[in-house]
């Protein structure tokens, strides 16, 4: 290890900017997307008791398997409140993910490079929004760097069969969290053409033995889950369990890669998520690339399976016509790992410091100067901007207050750190950035975004004794009502739930109520007795009395009737 102060100073600068990853936790509820929807999903399995299938209301949930929900589900238990609980899964692993990132690189090459390796992935504004974030993303992040943490160790270092096997476990465990969890073992690929002539690693003594370690740990990652639902399928007849089954292992793996049906983009795309959301370490690859290709040329091992399996995930997901900026975060770390023995002097270099200097002084004048429109006097067309997404005058001066300190801030950093320091200056500025942003700007539009306000309004208009269901619903609506209420269905089409949804409302006309997307409402309301309810995350909603539904009146197939949101 490095000297005791910079051991100590590295210490107290990564429980910063952990601190940072987690600030916010506790202030907000669930937010689109997705967090929703796997919050209620975990919700109904701790109320339930049935953690095999997953469901999003009265529907089973078939898009992703149930894995991410049983890290939500404990943490719920873990801290007896859902506001508390549902970042928390994200954040440990990215926690994870910074700890296996920086030990590897000091493992490959030196202190020094797993301290810059961690501190450029803390680096990266993707890394950061997913850790505060409650999607599947940073966990599958956590599981496919800990497979490439085994499986490098394995190939470069030692032939352990126990490394080949948690590597593997670790995939397959991946895999069932989100279907791309496999990708790790591609790094077997680029390794062929160098095995045997890796200095210092002997081959297996039992190859037959390893290889059967590494398929076993495979299979015992997947099995987690798979193991219990192979096992409900041969024991059970059930219809909608076998539907269940389709769709998940078919219908969401195969068929969404090869014939993706959402997020159609063209095959350059994920160069534009490198260039953008990969700031501000984007910025380093024009000295990086030139730097790894010299490696590459001398064949050393450790780069060419770096950057070799990290181009694989990008070809990968490149070919697939459905694409999401998600999609090629399990490749960061590994390129953090190789660039960590570069970095150091790197930083010394006088254009990545302007380039870095360059980058933060843009953050600060622009948080700067939209906070101080934004708090002191917005022009008309970013008051125009706000209103459609439902943003009240003092909600943006809320937001410009907190962009104004964003601003200061980073200024500050840059000043007191200067060129040379700029590395420094970055991740501080990183820092306050996950900080305003957990603690100020979220919380600001939660309201709003997480469907509380609009669920609350409607409460009250319908009085604490109403029965109310949903129509059109989305899954933050169900979550934040104040009632328990009932649903139709949520991918079902609109006119067939309305049918149900008649019934409901004729048997006490009075009493019940609807809360109703506003191109669902259909021909069969009379709007003189109807209400508007306002906007909520982008839509218009209505809540419609038993009393304003026309008895003997039928809703014809609406046209159109759009698929919910695709999840991610």
């Amino acid at each position: 290890m490095p000297a005791h102060p910079r051991s100590a100073g590295f210490a107290l600068l990564m429980l910063l900017l952990a601190a940072s990853l987690l600030a916010g936790a506790g202030m907000r509820d669930p937010q689109p997307a997705d967090e929703p929807r796997f919050v209620l999903a975990a919700s109904r399995m701790l109320e339930s008791g049935d953690w095999l299938l997953p469901r999003r209301g009265s529907e089973l949930y078939a898009d992703k398997p149930p894995v991410f929900m049983w890290l939500l589900a404990a943490a719920r238990r873990l801290t007896g409140d859902w506001r508390g609980a549902f970042l928390l899964p994200s954040w440990i692993a990215a926690l994870a993910a910074l700890w296996l990132t920086g030990d590897l690189a000091r493992r490959l090459w030196h202190p020094a490079a797993g301290r810059h390796a961690a501190l450029a992935l803390l680096a990266c504004i993707q890394f950061g929004l997913q850790a505060k974030r409650a999607q599947i993303d940073m966990v599958l992040v956590a599981m496919t760097t800990l497979s490439l943490w085994a499986l490098l160790r394995y190939l470069l270092q030692q032939r352990d069969w126990r490394l080949l096997a948690l590597g593997t476990f670790a995939a397959g465990l991946g895999t069932v969290t989100k279907g791309v969890g496999f990708l790790p073992l591609l790094v077997f690929l680029p390794w062929l053409p160098l095995r045997g002539r890796i200095a210092g690693v002997a081959p297996a003594s039992r190859a037959g033995w390893h290889a059967l370690a590494g398929v076993g740990g495979f299979l015992a990652g997947v099995g987690v889950w798979l193991g219990p639902l192979l096992w409900a399928l041969g024991t059970r007849d059930d219809p909608a369990m076998q539907a269940y089954a389709a769709e998940i292992l078919w219908t969401q793996t195969g068929t969404r890669y090869a014939n993706a049906w959402h997020h159609l983009k063209p095959a350059w795309y994920y160069l534009q998520v490198i260039a953008t959301l990969w700031l501000p370490a984007a910025l380093l690859l024009p000295w990086l690339l030139p730097a790894w290709w010299r490696r590459l040329r001398r064949r050393d091992p450790r780069w060419v399976l770096l950057l070799g399996w990290s181009l694989l995930v990008l070809l990968f997901f490149s070919a697939s016509p459905g694409k999401r900026d998600v999609y090629i975060l399990p490749m960061l770390p590994a390129l953090c790992v190789a660039a960590g023995p570069l970095l150091p002097a790197l930083l010394r270099r006088r254009g990545v410091q302007r380039a870095l200097v360059g980058w933060l002084a843009l953050v600060a004048v622009a948080a700067l100067g939209f906070g101080l429109q934004a708090w002191l006097g917005p022009p008309d067309r970013l008051v125009e901007l706000a209103a459609r997404r439902n943003l009240d005058p003092a909600t943006l001066a809320t937001l410009g207050r907190w962009l104004t300190a964003l601003g200061v801030v980073v200024g500050a950093c840059v000043v007191a750190c200067g060129r040379q320091r700029a590395g420094l200056a970055t991740v501080l500025s990183m820092a306050v950035l996950w900080t305003v942003y957990g603690v100020g700007l979220v919380p600001a539009v939660d309201a709003d975004s997480s469907g509380r306000a609009i669920m609350r309004e409607a409460g009250r208009r319908i009085g604490p004794d109403a029965q109310l269901a949903l129509l059109g619903w989305r899954e933050q609506h169900l979550l934040q009502a104040d009632r328990p209420v009932l649903e139709f269905g949520f991918k079902r089409p609109w006119h067939a739930q309305w049918r149900d949804a008649s019934a409901w409302l004729a048997q006490a006309p009075g009493q019940r109520w609807l809360f109703v997307l506003e191109e669902a409402l259909g021909p069969c309301v009379d709007r003189a007795q109807a209400q508007p309810l306002g906007v909520s995350s982008r839509r218009s909603w209505w809540l419609v009395p038993g009393t304003a539904v026309r008895a003997g009146c039928r809703v014809p197939p609406l046209d159109p009737e759009p698929e919910p949101q695709p999840p991610g």
